[in-house]
């Protein structure tokens, strides 16, 4: 299937990559905050990032109903990023981060595979982008932890 659209809109650029505002916000008051309340500041960055991941799942289940497609496989990704940020959310922060990030990238290579199927690979660019960063945001802080 081709692109339906190779521009995408500049509020809808803009609202992706305000999107990045909690995850470079958070990852450097982890680095300023004074110790008693960088813990508090790790799991705020797990928790945002967690949610960041069930909605990229989200975005599949959106594709797959809109597409009208017969197929599972867009159903079942679908909800498998929202298990597994809530299982990111059990270990401590600092290691929920590191798996985070891991799974935003899982993400994104589902999502190479799946968005040229449904006509929107014109979005992987930013996608990339904003992976790239929020991953980098999440890594850091956990591994520096």
């Amino acid at each position: 299937m081709e692109d339906r659209n190779t521009a995408i809109p500049r509020t809808v650029r803009l609202l992706g990559y305000a999107g990045l505002i909690p995850f470079v916000a958070l990852a450097a008051l982890f680095f300023l905050a004074d110790p008693e309340w960088r813990y508090s500041v790790l799991w705020a960055l797990c928790a945002y990032a967690a949610v960041i991941v069930s909605f990229l799942g989200a975005i599949h289940w959106g594709l797959a109903m809109h597409a009208e497609s017969s197929s599972h496989w867009p159903y079942i990704w679908g909800v498998t990023p929202c298990l597994l940020a809530w299982a990111c959310l059990l270990p401590p922060p600092a290691v929920g981060l590191c798996l985070l990030a891991a799974v935003l990238w899982a993400c994104l290579l589902v999502d190479r595979n799946a968005y040229p199927g449904f006509g929107v690979a014109h979005w992987l660019r930013m996608r990339l982008i904003l992976t790239t960063v929020a991953s980098i945001c999440c890594g850091l802080a956990g591994v520096l932890a």
